[in-house]
């Protein structure tokens, strides 16, 4: 349990990646949740029409889907289709005791990777621009759960 300890610089790594990383699924649900209340709309579930303080006119429309807040909807959802794998795959990592310099690469490399992802994704860049930053990411926590393989196997 050494390996779980804030003396060791490469769990340091993962903690900062992991807190980051937490920021920004908790951030872009957050910011879901500003451009429905910007729009008036864009909402998800129909007892969202429900008249409430929060929506005191509560219209059909609502529930139409729109760009501005589906972008960050599904940005939210590729977060929470991305990210756990590198929680997983960092903390297994950490158990293995890598290098730092490769630690920190691939850790800040993943946040990075996904940083890079939003900023395309929400200014509606190309699918290619946003694969090519999946890509280098899945790439990135592929390697780390074969890192850990090895580490455990030879």
């Amino acid at each position: 349990m050494d390996q779980i300890s804030l003396t060791n610089p490469v769990f340091v790594t993962y903690a900062i990646a992991s807190a980051l990383l937490v920021l920004k699924v908790m951030g872009q649900g957050w910011m879901t949740v500003w451009r429905m209340m910007r729009v008036d709309g864009g909402f998800a579930s129909p007892e969202d029409l429900r008249r409430t303080r929060l929506n005191p006119n509560p219209r059909a429309e609502q529930l139409e889907i729109n760009d501005y807040v589906d972008r960050s909807r599904r940005m939210h959802r590729n977060d929470l289709e991305n990210i756990p794998g590198f929680w997983m795959a960092g903390f297994l990592m950490v158990m293995v005791a890598p290098p730092l310099w490769l630690a920190q690469g691939l850790m800040y490399g993943f946040v990075a990777a996904r940083a890079a992802h939003a900023v395309a994704y929400a200014t509606a860049q190309t699918h290619d621009l946003r694969a090519t930053f999946y890509t280098i990411g899945s790439l990135i926590v592929i390697f780390m759960a074969l890192y850990v393989l090895a580490a455990l196997i030879f």
